[in-house]
């Protein structure tokens, strides 16, 4: 048991060592302002970065990404994957704890 305690203990390290989180997707879309007669309502090649995600209410939320930090912001949804990874592998272990009495 002594191992499971100290690999829980790792996890936890791992778990506050993950910095900066942002959960969602980022999308790209073509970047138009959405009025009909606008000049960017012809087929634009431009792109423009999304970050889609859903609030306490489960409403979907968009927010603008700009292109100077869309590698920022990758970063943090991705670090958001690897935590959720932490936290089920720190469920498992704690179960594998509790089976054994602890």
């Amino acid at each position: 048991m002594q191992n499971l305690i100290k690999q829980r203990e790792k996890l936890l390290r791992r778990l506050v060592e993950a910095g900066d989180l942002i959960q969602g997707s980022i999308t790209a879309v073509c970047g138009t302002c959405g009025r009909a007669h606008c000049v960017c309502a012809r087929k634009s090649t431009a792109k423009a970065y999304r970050l889609t995600y859903k609030d306490r209410d489960q409403k979907t939320q968009i927010v603008y990404v700009p292109r100077r930090r869309l590698a920022e912001i990758k970063r943090q949804v991705a670090s958001y994957g690897r935590m959720r990874g932490l936290i089920r592998q720190i469920i498992q272990t704690n179960i594998a704890i509790f089976k054994q009495g602890g």
